[in-house]
C-alpha cells in the first residue's frame, strides 16, 4: 500500500518538474502527511474497507497529480518572497542598477543578514560542533544513538528555521514546512530514514560554514560602511572637532579644505558600493543555503 503513496508522490515530483526545489520539497511533504493522515482516518472510520479501497477514495479525494502540481504553481506565482529578485526591465542600464541599489530593499535585507550572520554563525557552528563531538563521545554508551537521533531533529529544526531567515532577509525561496515524518515506516525504518535523509548532514556542513562565512561578512560590512561613513562625516569631524587623519608622532596630518569636498563624494559612493556589494553577496549565499538546505 506504501507503494500506492510513493508511486503518487513520484508522479507529482515529475509533474512538479521545472520548479523550484523548495515548492517541491514542500509540495511531497504536504501531500505525503494528507495522503497517509487521511488514509489512516478512512480505515479507522471504515474498519471493513480494504485498505486499496481506501487508498483510492483517498487518492481521488486529493486530486491527481496533474492537478496538485498546478495548484502549487499557481500559488508560487503569487505568493514568491517579499525580497525575491525582480525581473530587470529591458534597457536598464548598470549606472542606474547602481544607483538605484540604495533603494532596493534586497540590499537592505542582505546588509541585515550579513551583519546578523556573525552571530548566527556562531550559535550554529558551536551547536553543530558540540552535536558532532558529544555524538563521537556518547558513541560507546547506550545513549549514543539517542542523541544522535536528538542532534539530527535539531539539525532539521534549524536547518527550517534558517531557510526561513534566508527567504525574509535575502529573498531566496525555501521550504516553509518540515519533511514528512516516516512513521508509517515504524520505528527502525524512521530510524533509518532519518540517518539516510542527505539534507541534515548538509545541513550540518551549512552551520560549521556559517562561523567562517559570518567572520567574512560581517568584517568586510561593518568595513565598508565604517569607511563610507568616515568619508561622509569628514568635514565635520576634521574641521569642527579637530580630529586629524593621521598621527606620525607629534605630527598630524589633516586633509586640506578643498579636499574635503572629494572626500565626502567618495564616501557617498562608497555607501554605493557597499549596498551593490550587499546585494551580491546576498545572492551568493542564497544559493548557498539553497544547496545545503533544500531537499533534491
Amino acid at each position: 500500500m506504501n507503494n500506492g503513496i510513493e508511486g503518487y508522490l513520484a508522479q507529482l515530483k515529475k509533474e512538479l518538474g521545472g520548479s523550484d526545489a523548495a515548492v517541491v520539497q514542500d509540495a511531497l511533504s504536504d501531500a505525503e502527511e494528507h495522503l497517509r493522515s487521511a488514509l489512516d482516518q478512512a480505515l479507522a472510520q471504515n474498519p471493513g474497507m480494504s485498505r486499496a479501497d481506501a487508498l483510492a477514495n483517498v487518492l481521488e479525494e486529493y486530486g491527481s497529480p496533474a492537478e496538485v502540481a498546478a495548484g502549487y504553481k499557481e500559488l508560487e506565482t503569487r505568493f514568491t518572497p517579499s525580497l525575491a529578485p525582480a525581473v530587470q526591465k529591458n534597457g536598464r542600464s548598470a549606472a542606474v542598477r547602481f544607483f538605484t541599489a540604495v533603494a532596493d530593499p534586497r540590499a537592505y535585507g542582505a546588509l541585515i543578514y550579513m551583519l546578523f550572520s556573525l552571530i548566527s554563525g556562531i550559535i550554529y557552528f558551536t551547536w553543530a560542533v558540540t552535536g558532532l563531538s558529544l555524538t563521537l563521545g556518547f558513541a560507546v554508551l547506550i545513549i549514543g544513538v539517542p542523541f544522535l537521533v536528538l542532534f539530527l531533529l535539531s539539525v532539521q529544526g534549524i536547518a527550517l528555521v534558517e531557510g526561513r531567515i534566508v527567504e525574509a532577509l535575502l529573498g531566496v525561496r525555501m521550504p516553509r514546512r518540515p519533511i514528512a515524518s516516516k512513521k508509517h515506516l515504524g520505528f527502525w525504518g524512521w530510524l533509518k530514514a532519518l540517518f539516510k535523509d542527505k539534507r541534515s548532514w548538509t545541513a550540518i556542513i551549512y552551520m560549521i560554514l556559517m562561523l567562517p562565512l559570518g567572520t567574512i561578512y560581517f568584517t568586510i560590512f561593518i568595513t565598508m560602511i565604517a569607511f563610507g561613513l568616515w568619508g561622509i562625516s569628514h568635514p565635520f569631524w576634521q574641521h569642527y572637532l579637530g580630529f586629524p587623519v593621521a598621527e606620525f608622532g607629534e605630527s598630524e596630518i589633516f586633509t586640506p579644505g578643498w579636499l574635503s569636498p572629494l572626500v565626502v563624494l567618495v564616501g557617498v559612493l562608497w555607501i554605493f558600493v557597499t549596498m551593490n556589494a550587499a546585494k551580491g553577496l546576498g545572492r551568493m549565499h542564497g544559493s548557498i543555503a539553497k544547496a545545503l538546505l533544500v531537499k533534491e
